[in-house]
């Protein structure tokens, strides 16, 4: 199941805690995305499977013009095969939103979206800087439900600092009150050359508190599931049959596209990230000149990148793929350094796999990265 991912790389303004690759100026916009369509062409032939899932992600997809988005996807469907069930999402945020533009996004093919609501609360947008208020994503999910759109997802982020316990249980209340189909739902971080990190190193800003956000956590847990939704990946929630067939892909090692500046692609085997600068990126592909970077995983990279995405996962560590990657030698060392999660019920073994507790869900990271296999 190969994906395509588009990259577009522009914002109304720039959210505080965002370290994407993006510009609040559409100056060089056309010139981008003529670039954007060239990319596809000039890379066509690295991919033959049947493309069965695209994803505008950014950046704000939703604020370039429609006919940008259909040149892209009619460039697509000439150099690649197209499953005619293929997931087809478009991120945008809230004030993007109007019913002729989702009448349009619909009649493009678009089929899914993921909306940057972040909060339901306007004091909480404030302090993130968010170009939309709390009434916009009301109006927004109003708007994709009646153009016919059942398949959407929301962001929320929670661990703001003076979020109370109160407001987060309000926004996910919120949330499950609208029967939302999907939710993204993320700790918010402190990545560093953001504004966020400057304005909290003078002391503009109050710094996220970690037992805040493992207690938001733990009431995000408690309330999707009451409500039904299947905690299938550390942060993503989803009603069933809901989950992203997308992001699902990169979870489980398959092969897919990045197109455009600071894109990522997987082959199986290596790794490529383009030019993250939109200016370069584009004379790169103007002139012929190098577009990427690249690296070749090594056996124990991709045992490892495996171990890191599969614990995230309500499947888990699957003993079988552990096999395939590293060998006999793999098990043996997955069983001698899993067993003390398992003594203190932070994972669960199984016949098939591994997979972590509600309690080992706050310490994803730190399990995987002790299964490691280091070179």
């Amino acid at each position: 199941m190969a994906g395509i991912y588009i990259h577009i790389p522009f914002c109304k303004k720039a959210c505080h805690y965002c370290n994407f690759h993006f510009s609040t100026s559409l100056q060089n916009a056309p010139e981008l995305l003529k670039a954007i369509e060239k990319e596809i062409e000039i890379r066509s032939g690295e991919m033959n499977e049947e493309i069965k899932t695209i994803y505008f992600g950014g950046g704000t997809p939703s604020l370039i013009e429609n006919n940008a988005i259909a040149n892209i996807l009619a460039q697509i469907k000439k150099y690649f095969t197209i499953n005619t069930n293929a997931e087809i999402t478009l991120e945008a945020n809230p004030d993007d939103i109007s019913i002729e533009k989702a009448k349009s996004w619909k009649d493009l093919g678009i089929n899914r979206f993921s909306l940057g609501i972040q909060s339901f609360e306007d004091n909480n947008l404030h302090w993130m800087n968010r170009a939309h208020s709390a009434s916009q994503s009301f109006d927004a999910i109003k708007i994709i439900r009646e153009t016919g759109f059942e398949n959407f997802s929301i962001d929320l982020i929670y661990g703001i600092p003076g979020q109370t316990t109160e407001g987060w249980t309000k926004d996910l209340q919120i949330a499950i009150d609208l029967k939302i189909p999907h939710l993204s739902c993320y700790a918010l971080t402190v990545e560093e050359k953001t504004a966020l990190h400057y304005l909290i190193e003078k002391g503009e800003k109050e710094n996220v508190n970690p037992e805040e956000q493992a207690e938001r956590f733990e009431l995000l847990m408690k309330l999707t599931s009451d409500a039904g939704y299947c905690h299938y990946e550390i942060s993503n929630f989803a009603l069933p049959g809901y989950e992203s067939k997308h992001n699902s892909s990169y979870w489980e090692g398959v092969p897919y596209m990045g197109i455009g500046p600071s894109a990522h692609s997987y082959d199986g085997i290596k790794r490529k990230w383009n030019i993250a600068n939109n200016i370069s990126y584009t004379k790169a592909i103007l002139d012929h000149l190098p577009l990427f970077e690249e690296e070749i995983l090594s056996k124990n990279d991709r045992f490892n990148e495996y171990c890191m995405t599969a614990l995230r996962r309500s499947k888990g560590i699957e003993k079988q793929k552990i096999i395939s990657l590293g060998g006999m030698e793999g098990l043996s060392i997955i069983n001698k350094m899993i067993l003390p999660y398992i003594e203190s019920n932070k994972v669960i073994e199984d016949e098939n796999s591994w997979k972590l507790t509600n309690e080992g869900r706050f310490f994803a990271d730190g399990i995987a990265a002790s299964l490691f296999i280091v070179d």
